[in-house]
């Protein structure tokens, strides 16, 4: 009996005791909660606070907008006040007693001027009309956020030894992108923003702090990082802090590829950063071995892969590292390259600094990408000799080759490729349109020398951009099926297997314009280009006039600057060449390379002179844009031109190649 007393004892013990935790967690609970109304009763007061503030802030605005209002309405009527008082001021001094009172007055020492002061009182004048009061002008709406507009040219003055010199800035494209169908993530500086972010969708400027709610709006398909040393980014990315870990754990949950790329600074302060990612890309190619070391030797976490390692040099952005000048233009004199770029220039500062000089002087260890961005500007790099003008055609050379060392885009492609995204990208093929007036042979070979063609002019170029994919030859020396499959014949022989061929007679009963029409129904390439057989090109004059599609937003290119050899005199002379680089009505037809869509839609006139000038015209009416290239790689050849010869400067008397082929 004892035991069954002192276990039920012991129950009521345990349950009392359970009870008494089961009333403590209650009341810790109540007084949870009665924090948790206090607070939410603090929080209703603040914002009941706020909403009275909100009104009274608006009731503010009311009232200066109203204030405002009243004094636009008073400052339109005194505008209108002072009008009438000139208008007033006007009537009398035209009235006539008051021409004769003044004609009296100035001619009262001089009979001559008096009598021809009061013969002109005396003619009736016509008075000024009265002033209408306008209508009160209306606030103006506030301005909209403008794409781009953040990273634009802030500076618009320079100071040379004390002076300062004032230029309007470049403006910096919005666009367009190069692969619409590919988001990406970026932290990179200035520099490396301006390169990437025509090469894809680019999100960019959100934080360690907003991350996930900026990227969940677009969820991208690659995060990229710069080894960047300001920012907000710079501690987290030099440190391998947690808002980086945070933001690769939510790239992993999503399988959004990482990549990390060292663009400065020693491996050694990056490596352990680095090693958070799936790949990584460097700028510098010394670096590599150094690169390679430090992964194989650094210490990796159960189950996680080595990254990959690869090169992402920089290269020039054809979106702002090209020819287009500046329109207050050229600084006429040659500039160091610290004077050029003082240290507070932000970058698309630089952009414009570019443009600025007629040369600048880079002194030995320049970074070759800034001699590639110098160059691809268009700026003479070294300075001339006393009194002589920098080197153009050495200038056209260096920006040539700037292009061909690769840009941004090919630099871009191969990242995309070694990480396992799909790098396509429109690529723009040339139709090629060539009349053909009896030298078959010579027109041919103007063809097949195009660079990046094949067959004789060497390798074909790379992704097909800017690359002949069709030739449609209209040949004089095709009479019957039989020519013609000869002429296609050697036609294929001289251009390769790449290169897809038409041929038609050059019908001497049609005019040059419907010759034309009818080609371009067979044209397939994106873009169209017309070669006349009478005239020379270089072999780099396809490749230099296609690059103008990469970054303007012309839809037909030509030249309106070039130079012509007429035979009769032996005279070379260069034509309009302040027209180089810019949006203008016209180019010459010789040189014409359009879009394929757009010149379908224009037509060639029924002419055989002149159906150029009517195809300008037409672009004018129709506002298609249309550009003028440089003055290089084309030569006009006529036996007799009054007009040409009237309109352009004497360059020599002799052949005009060493002149216009670079």
């Amino acid at each position: 009996m004892a035991s069954e007393r002192l276990e039920s004892t012991q129950r009521a013990l345990r349950e009392a005791m359970a009870q008494a935790e089961r009333t403590a967690e209650l009341a810790r609970l109540l007084d949870a909660a009665q924090a948790r109304i206090a607070e939410a009763e603090r929080a209703v007061g603040e914002l009941r606070d706020v909403r009275e503030r909100l009104s009274e802030a608006q009731e503010d605005l009311e009232r200066a907008r109203a204030t405002e209002e009243r004094l636009r309405k008073e400052l339109a009527e005194q505008r209108y006040q002072a009008e009438v008082a000139r208008w007033k001021l006007s009537s009398v001094q035209m009235a006539r007693w008051s021409r004769l009172g003044d004609a009296i007055k100035t001619g009262k020492t001089n009979p001559v001027r008096l009598a021809r002061g009061l013969r002109g009182a005396a003619r009736p004048a016509q008075r000024p009309a009265a002033p209408k009061r306008q209508p009160v002008p209306q606030a103006p709406e506030t301005a909209k956020p403008v794409p781009g507009a953040a990273f634009q040219a802030t500076a618009s003055t320079r100071t040379l030894d004390g002076v300062s010199f004032r230029l309007k800035p470049f403006r910096v494209p919005t666009g367009p992108n190069t692969r619409p169908h590919l988001t990406a993530a970026v932290v990179a500086g200035p520099h490396a923003e301006a390169l990437l972010r025509y090469e894809w969708r680019q999100t960019a400027g959100f934080t360690p702090r907003d991350f996930a709610r900026a990227l969940a709006a677009e969820v991208p398909h690659l995060l990229l990082v710069e080894s960047v040393g300001q920012g907000p980014w710079a501690e987290e990315v030099r440190e391998g802090g947690d808002g980086l870990r945070a933001l690769l754990a939510w790239c992993a949950e999503r399988g959004i590829r990482t990549v990390f790329w060292h663009t400065g600074g020693e491996v050694s302060e990056w490596a352990a950063t680095a090693a958070l990612f799936e790949h990584i890309v460097t700028a510098l190619p010394a670096s590599v071995q150094a690169w390679g070391t430090a992964l194989a030797s650094a210490e990796r976490a159960s189950g996680r892969r080595e990254p990959s390692l690869g090169l992402l040099p920089f290269a020039v952005q054809p979106r702002v590292h090209n020819p287009l000048p500046l329109s207050s233009g050229r600084f006429d004199r040659a500039l160091t390259l610290a004077e050029l770029l003082p240290g507070h220039l932000s970058y698309p500062d630089v952009l414009t600094s570019y443009r600025w000089p007629k040369a600048v002087d880079c002194p030995p260890g320049t970074e070759p990408w800034r001699l590639a961005e110098l160059a691809a500007c268009g700026t003479p790099i070294g300075l001339p000799a006393e009194g002589e003008e920098p080197d153009l055609r050495r200038a056209h050379a260096a920006l040539r080759q700037a292009y061909a060392a690769g840009t941004m885009t090919d630099r871009v492609d191969e990242l995309l490729d070694a990480i396992g995204l799909p790098s396509a990208r429109p690529t723009l093929g040339i139709s090629v349109i060539m009349l053909d007036r009896g030298d078959l042979g010579g027109a041919l070979e103007q063809v097949a020398r195009q660079r990046g063609q094949g067959g004789q002019g060497g390798q074909r170029g790379q992704g097909g951009q800017g690359e002949i994919v069709q030739l449609v030859l209209l040949s004089q020396a095709v009479t019957d099926a039989a020519s013609a499959e000869e002429a296609e014949k050697r036609a294929r022989a001289a251009l390769g297997p790449h290169v897809d061929v038409a041929v038609r007679s050059a019908d001497p009963a049609l005019t040059t314009g419907a010759l034309l029409d009818r080609a371009l129904d067979l044209c397939e390439g994106d873009l169209v280009a017309v070669m006349d057989g009478r005239d020379t090109y270089g072999e780099h004059y396809l490749a230099d006039l296609a690059r103008v599609f990469t970054f303007t937003t012309a839809d037909i290119a030509g030249k309106a600057a070039y130079h012509a050899h007429l035979a009769d005199v032996g005279a070379t002379v260069l034509r309009r060449p302040e027209a180089e680089y810019a949006y203008l009505p016209e180019v010459a037809g010789a040189t014409l390379l359009g879009r394929r869509t757009v010149l379908r839609s224009l037509g060639f006139a029924d002419l055989s002179e002149g159906w150029d000038e009517v195809l300008m015209r037409q672009c004018r009416t129709d506002g298609v844009k249309v550009f003028s290239a440089d003055r290089y790689g084309y030569v006009c050849r006529r036996d007799h031109d009054a007009g040409l010869l009237g309109s352009a400067r004497l360059v020599e008397y002799g052949p005009a190649e060493p002149h216009a082929l670079v």
